[in-house]
């Protein structure tokens, strides 16, 4: 409870109460009020002054991404999350490959099945539904950094170093940097 009082507080609050009021909107899947207040903390997100307000601000844009303003979609979102939750991966997996094929536009369909066939070591399956997050939304950090780390167990480092520095370059605080040191370093920018 301190914590979401610390958070109410802080400068960061404006932009947590609009997301939070957009998401109890009913509206589309593709809600442009949704993706104004994406827009803004995505621009926050690439300024923010330390981990504590990168980490508020990412699990707000997870928010927004994981609770479309589509009741439908909306409601089989949450059964995808609960199948995986309770650890019933294939259940999961059935359920993310027909919502991909309902609500193709969807970006987080296609990261959490990528999530999925990642854990199940699909990782050629995984790279292919990155591939059409970034297409739908070219800021998803997750498919980004998550994409990077396949790379980097398939020993495909310079593919693995383009796709964390453009992660780093929405999200400069990812915990993945750690694997990548050489993008702390001022030629890294030119990956």
């Amino acid at each position: 409870m301190r914590n979401l009082v610390r958070l109410l507080r802080s400068a960061l609050a404006p932009l947590l109460v609009a997301a939070l009021l957009v998401l109890s909107l009913p509206a589309t899947a593709e809600d442009p009020r949704a993706e104004a207040v994406l827009d803004a903390l995505f621009a926050q997100l690439r300024i923010a002054p330390d981990e504590i307000a990168a980490h508020q601000l990412d699990q707000a844009i997870w928010s927004v991404w994981i609770n479309p303003t589509d009741p439908v979609l909306n409601d089989r979102m949450r059964e995808v999350l609960l199948a995986r939750g309770t650890g019933n991966v294939a259940q999961a997996l059935r359920l993310l490959d027909q919502l991909v094929v309902d609500y193709p536009d969807y970006a987080e369909s296609w990261n959490q099945r990528a999530t999925i066939h990642y854990m199940m070591g699909n990782f050629d399956l995984s790279i292919a539904d990155c591939a059409r997050v970034l297409e739908l939304e070219p800021r998803h950090f997750g498919a980004l950094s998550g994409r990077a780390l396949m790379y980097l167990q398939q020993g495909k480092r310079a593919l693995a170093l383009k796709d964390m520095a453009a992660a780093l370059a929405v999200h400069p605080f990812l915990s993945e940097r750690q694997l990548f040191p050489e993008l702390d370093h001022p030629a890294a920018t030119q990956i």
